[in-house]
């Protein structure tokens, strides 16, 4: 891994944590698993709470894309507890996903969670690690901005569906305007290959805006 913060395409730092529940080894407990990894500003906030039970809502849709979530705070453990069983009896959400505990904030300042011009409190943080352990996206939030749980959802999907087959998605994918979920074919390196690409497409192999503009269905 290089100095600094990690980028994406590198392998998410080895970490040990504390969590709701119990000790974890990060990235290799989710080992042959992608993982979502979010932090929130802290526990009873206004914010935060939409946002679990957002995630809550949809953690059997993530799970599903063999994904996991976990949180992450630099509230104790006993505050996170605690904060989960007041949206259980408030809200009637069991949040089911492990959340961080990082006290001595060691885990969010070795990935950029940590706003200078807002104390100690984390950003709102997304880092999509896949089943290799390997960063494959990060996106942060002001602290005043809820997070879009469908869209960290989207992403995760986009992100499987290039893996799967070597495509790109367009945007708004799987519905985009033009190309509805159709997917992007990565266009021809070479002068030959722009040529062979035009005829694939006369012969209804696939539709093209252009040689460098190619589209299928999956």
């Amino acid at each position: 891994m290089s100095s600094g913060l990690p980028l994406l395409g590198e392998r998410f730092p080895e970490l040990e944590v504390i969590t709701t529940h119990g000790k974890m080894k990060l990235p290799d407990d989710y080992a042959g698993k992608w993982f979502v990894l979010f932090s929130h500003p802290g526990d009873f906030t206004p914010v935060c709470t939409t946002e679990f039970i957002a995630f809550e809502r949809l953690r059997e849709q993530f799970e599903a894309l063999n994904c996991e979530l976990i949180g992450l705070s630099v509230d104790q453990v006993f505050s996170h507890i605690k904060w989960i069983e007041w949206i259980k009896e408030n809200r009637n959400v069991d949040v089911q996903y492990p959340v961080i505990a990082d006290e001595l904030g060691k885990v969010s300042s070795a990935l950029g969670m940590i706003h200078p011009g807002k104390g100690t409190n984390t950003v709102r943080s997304v880092f999509i690690i896949d089943d290799k352990g390997v960063i494959r996206l990060i996106l942060y939030y002001p602290q005043e901005i809820g997070r879009n749980m469908d869209e960290i959802l989207r992403a995760l999907k986009a992100l499987q569906t290039h893996e799967q087959h070597k495509v790109a998605l367009p945007a708004n994918w799987p519905n985009n305007d033009d190309l509805g979920d159709k997917v992007i074919i990565p266009p021809p390196p070479s002068m030959d290959g722009a040529k062979a690409r035009l005829e694939d497409a006369k012969a209804g192999k696939f539709e093209c805006w252009d040689w460098w503009f190619c589209y299928r269905d999956l």
